[in-house]
C-alpha cells in the first residue's frame, strides 16, 4: 500500500510520519485490498486546544474510497482517532463485500 503524507503550514518531523505510516499499515490487516492512503495534517488555529487535524483519505477497490477526520491535542492522538474510524468503516464495507 503506498501512502503518502502532506503536513500543511507547517513541517511534520521523520518520527511523526514513522508512526503514522506505521498506524495506517496496521490497516491491511482488517481488509486485504487497500490501494493506498492520503494521510493530512494541519494545525487548526493556533492559539486553541485541540487544534491538530488529521485527515485520512483511503483508497479501496471498485473506485471507492473511506474517509475520516478528527481533531485532537496531539496528532498523534488525531492519527489514532481517524485509524478506529477507518477501521470500523472498513469492517462494515468487508461485512457488505460478503452479503454481495
Amino acid at each position: 500500500m503506498e501512502i503518502k503524507v502532506k503536513a500543511i503550514r507547517f513541517t511534520a518531523d521523520q518520527k511523526l510520519v514513522e508512526f503514522a505510516n506505521k498506524k495506517i499499515n496496521k490497516l491491511d490487516t482488517f481488509f486485504e485490498g487497500i490501494i493506498g492512503a492520503e494521510l493530512t495534517l494541519k494545525v487548526d488555529k493556533p492559539e486553541s486546544a485541540e487544534n491538530k487535524v488529521a485527515e485520512i483519505k483511503l483508497s479501496i477497490p471498485s473506485n471507492d474510497y473511506l474517509f475520516a477526520k478528527k481533531q485532537a491535542d496531539s496528532f498523534e492522538e488525531a492519527i489514532d482517532l481517524c485509524n478506529d474510524a477507518i477501521r470500523r468503516q472498513l469492517t462494515k464495507f468487508k461485512q457488505k463485500l460478503k452479503e454481495k
